[in-house]
């Protein structure tokens, strides 16, 4: 099974289980986790985002057993984010980029996020965006941040067909019409791990086709048995399955 949504780092406000990616991927491994896609939390709130992905591209380099493939932080409120995807890219070697809109202080309606996505499409980068990290039941009283808003999403892909993005730990913000709109540009995938309650991909894959979907377990910040339940709760095929823990992701990375 493939995991597309793993962080490592420091989180400020609490200590996380298993944080350590030394004792985080055996653990993932010893449930079936071959491949994870890993974000470097300290790219939230660290201004130095070049040392933070070369740190996560040296230590993904490093590991035995599972695979770890960086997924490096790119901060548009920054001066020459550019040059952070193109480090990201030529550099590091990296098959995608993971943005932080609501933590870095930006909208997607922002010309330069844009800019962004061409610059990866071009590239053949996968863009990966966090519209949530944490409940806001567990956010510090001053550090209050709101889910990212993707209605402007919609009419910025219409101008970029070929660039593909990942929404991470959606579902808890966007549900609806919001969700339909989404699914009609046919370029938007998304991770499971914020689906909530029984049968949450029986549910869902009403909305999404089976092959937007992708097996996502947001670990550390949340427990990692929480999505691998979601996996046995709901009745999918065998084929079903497959798509949604591996075949989705291998495709994308195609």
């Amino acid at each position: 099974m493939i995991d597309v949504n793993v962080s490592i780092g420091t989180w400020p406000f609490r200590n996380l289980p298993c944080a350590d990616m030394d004792v985080l991927l055996p653990k993932l491994g010893h449930h079936g986790i071959e491949s994870v896609w890993l974000g470097n939390l300290e790219g939230l709130f660290h201004k130095d985002i070049a040392g933070v992905n070369a740190r996560l591209a040296d230590q993904c380099a490093m590991v035995n057993g599972v695979e770890a493939l960086a997924f490096g932080s790119v901060n548009l409120t920054l001066p020459n984010w550019e040059e952070d995807v193109r480090r990201c890219d030529e550099i590091h070697g990296m098959r995608g980029i993971r943005l932080h809109p609501n933590y870095h202080g930006y909208t997607l309606d922002d010309p330069k996020f844009k800019v962004l996505l061409q610059n990866a499409a071009e590239r053949n980068l996968i863009v990966q965006l966090a519209v949530t990290m944490e409940d806001e039941r567990m956010m510090h009283p001053l550090m209050r941040v709101e889910h990212v808003d993707t209605t402007p999403l919609v009419e910025v892909l219409a101008g970029i067909p070929n660039a593909r993005v990942m929404l991470l730990n959606a579902f808890r913000a966007i549900r609806g019409k919001a969700i339909d709109a989404l699914v009609d540009t046919g370029q938007v995938d998304y991770d499971i791990a914020w689906l909530e309650g029984t049968s949450g991909i029986e549910s869902i894959r009403k909305q999404i086709p089976v092959e937007h979907l992708l097996l996502g377990t947001h670990s550390p910040l949340f427990y990692y048995e929480s999505s691998l339940l979601k996996l046995s709760e709901s009745p999918l095929s065998d084929t079903e399955l497959e798509a949604i823990t591996t075949n989705n992701a291998r495709a994308l990375l195609a």
